[in-house]
């Protein structure tokens, strides 16, 4: 078997690419997924419910285990109260968090300003932050219902380069978005991708997904994978294909290039 130290490169950066969604109700089930996945992808999500029930000492046991957090709490408030939430994330030395893009420009603005004045104040390092843009569970229907008419992706697009304006590192959104993001607003935008279903797994309560490959052709940076690898018999496995098709994607784009 080859060690995660040892595997080449191009190996390492389709694995930097997968965040692994730790949807479970309990620390200890969390840590022993953390420790079974550790160098098999490339960062940990914490969602609601887990960082309900653990806390900050999830956050802090994949960090001991020198892996990277995604803490994704998707916050939505008043600017400032979103803006100290966000300030208390970077101090538990996450990766990545998110907001909700809909939260208003300010309520952007002001997190991204104050979350880069404290890191370079208290030598932390900065976390990227990520606007949500809507949810993977919503469809045109859905939206129509809470008085938004335009359609899931006129939505989308608006709320990304809302949050590219007031200052956000990235989105979180569908595959089927990400292509008309790149357009509007180019590479250095970064998105995130949940909705990523291998072709034979469940589609659960996601209404907008795809395959880790297409979702990488059309532009993806990260994928965000659950229970297609937590329920997977050999959950290790399980990632090191999705990793594997990352890489495939990834290869066949430079080549079209």
């Amino acid at each position: 078997m080859i060690s995660a130290a040892t595997r080449p490169e191009s190996h390492q950066r389709a694995r930097e690419r997968l965040i692994f969604a730790l949807d479970v109700p309990s620390l200890r089930e969390a840590e022993e997924l953390v420790d079974l996945l550790a160098g098999e992808v490339g960062m940990f999500k914490v969602g609601k419910q887990l960082f309900l029930q653990a806390g900050p000492a999830i956050v802090r046991h994949i960090r001991e285990r020198g892996e990277d957090v995604f803490l994704d709490l998707k916050f939505h408030d008043i600017p400032r109260t979103v803006a100290r939430a966000s300030l208390e994330a970077t101090r538990l030395g996450v990766k990545m968090l998110t907001l909700h893009a809909s939260g208003s420009v300010e309520m952007m603005r002001m997190t991204a300003q104050q979350v880069r004045q404290t890191c370079k104040r208290e030598n932390l390092k900065r976390p990227r932050l990520l606007a949500v843009t809507v949810l993977t569970s919503l469809s045109s229907e859905d939206l129509k219902l809470v008085g938004v008419r335009s359609g899931v992706m006129p939505q989308v697009t608006r709320l990304a380069k809302l949050a590219q304006e007031a200052g956000m590192d990235g989105v979180v959104a569908s595959p089927l978005e990400v292509g008309e993001i790149r357009r509007e607003c180019g590479r250095r935008l970064q998105i995130v991708t949940p909705g990523i279903r291998p072709a034979s797994s469940d589609h659960e309560d996601q209404k907008r997904v795809a395959t880790p490959g297409e979702a990488i052709r059309a532009g993806s940076d990260y994928l965000v994978v659950g229970s297609p690898i937590r329920n997977a018999g050999e959950p290790v496995q399980a990632a090191r294909e999705i990793v594997e098709e990352i890489g495939a994607a990834m290869r066949r784009g430079r080549a079209r290039r």
